[in-house]
């Protein structure tokens, strides 16, 4: 009997990919650049006489962003451990250049190289991976005060202080959920999560009232204010609730956006969900929110089958950090938060944002490729103890392919 060709079976796996994956983000990517042209070709002609200037823009981000997926997916995700606490002193390290030498917008401070680049964006995506390794590292320590619940409030009060300081309220917000998330994900207690949501809370609460972010304050002042009454709205969120009457449900078509034009601030970044109300509908905006519950749900499921706890917190954090940015700046849109800033991810124009992105959808990849590969290489063990059985040989033990990863 002919020996099976084992060489193209691994080159297929090499290159394996989690099909619904690539096609959700694929969708997301190719919308993204209808949506960026049709709300800014006016704003890129009107300030660099040019209408595609920033659609070029973003097709060089995305090009760009591609490539690095294509760089992380290949790399095993078990070399972020030796990569995660040299990123989170460089992180930490932007943020406090940013507050020296950054560029301010808007009253705010968050971005260095005349706005190129903003650190908050990257601490987002380093957060979940330093996280993911501190918590895999210390899984025995969890239910421990000093050794789990301690350490990881200072970890993330230093990071959220910093971004605090800029202000920047949603990067703020984004990196705490975050942190109570993966701390729930890696084993941690109920009573401690509570704790932690305490701490938060109390400490969120100093921050605003102490008027470190002046911007930060007005902004949730407003959006209390706006809660009892819409009109006290601050403008932007007045003008994004406008632009969604404007749509209905079906929309005014593809680049017919008036607010865009006239009253609604930054509507290729910030506000592009608005932009997405008015132009296709309600039902266009409900498809952008069901792609993103499927991100999640594919992010969840390659943690569900990761190979180890390592993987399981990579992907399930990278999973919450990517829909919790979009649910954000949806919810802001229609006034159920207060301002916030941030980005739509993939479809918003910018290219902090979408390199990090891009980088969590590589690092996703590979962990689902790891996983078939671990799959793989049981299953093969499984066939060759069998074989043996039939041949009447004696009986080996199994492979513990799984062993390897939890060193």
């Amino acid at each position: 009997m002919a020996r099976p060709k084992m060489g193209r079976g691994k080159s297929l796996q090499r290159f394996s990919v989690d099909l619904p994956l690539v096609l959700i983000v694929a969708f997301l990517l190719i919308f993204g650049i209808l949506m960026v042209y049709s709300a800014s070709s006016d704003f890129s002609y009107l300030y660099f006489d040019d209408s595609t200037y920033i659609l070029r823009r973003q097709l060089i981000f995305i090009g760009a962003g591609i490539l690095v997926a294509g760089i992380t997916a290949w790399l095993d995700y078990h070399w972020w451990r030796k990569f995660a606490l040299p990123a989170m002193a460089i992180t930490i390290g932007l943020l406090v250049a940013v507050l020296f030498s950054g560029s301010v917008r808007l009253g705010a401070v968050r971005s260095l190289f005349s706005g190129s680049v903003q650190p908050s964006e990257l601490a987002k995506l380093v957060v979940v991976i330093y996280l993911s390794v501190w918590l895999y590292n210390r899984r025995d320590q969890l239910h421990e005060f000093t050794l789990g619940l301690l350490p990881l409030g200072v970890i993330l009060g230093l990071v959220g202080g910093f971004i605090a300081s800029q202000p920047d309220i949603s990067a703020v917000l984004t990196v705490i959920i975050l942190g109570m998330m993966m701390f729930f994900l890696a084993g941690g207690a109920w009573k401690q999560l509570f704790v932690v949501l305490g701490l938060g809370g109390v400490v969120g609460w100093l921050v605003v009232r102490s008027g470190v972010s002046e911007t930060g304050t007005e902004r949730i002042t407003t959006f209390l204010s706006g809660i009892q009454d819409p009109t006290t709205y601050s403008p932007h969120v007045q003008r994004a609730l406008e632009a969604f009457i404007q749509g209905g449900w079906l929309g005014v078509g593809l680049g017919n956006s008036r607010t865009k034009l006239l009253s609604l601030p930054f509507p290729h970044t910030d506000s592009i969900f608005a932009v997405i109300g008015e132009e296709l509908g309600v039902w266009g905006s409900i498809l952008i929110l069901i792609l993103f519950v499927l991100l999640l749900w594919r992010g969840l499921s390659i943690a569900r089958r990761a190979p180890d706890g390592l993987g399981s917190l990579l992907a399930g954090g990278l999973a919450f950090w990517l829909a919790l940015e979009a649910f954000i700046n949806m919810a802001v849109m229609v006034g159920l938060m207060p301002f916030a800033g941030n980005a739509l991810p993939f479809i918003s124009a910018g290219g902090s944002s979408l390199l990090t992105t891009m980088t969590a959808v590589g690092i996703l990849l590979n962990i689902s490729r790891m996983s078939k590969k671990s799959k793989t290489e049981e299953e093969s063990s499984s066939a060759v103890v069998n074989m043996r059985r039939g041949n009447g040989r004696r009986r080996v033990s199994r492979s513990v392919r799984s062993a390897s990863y939890e060193d």
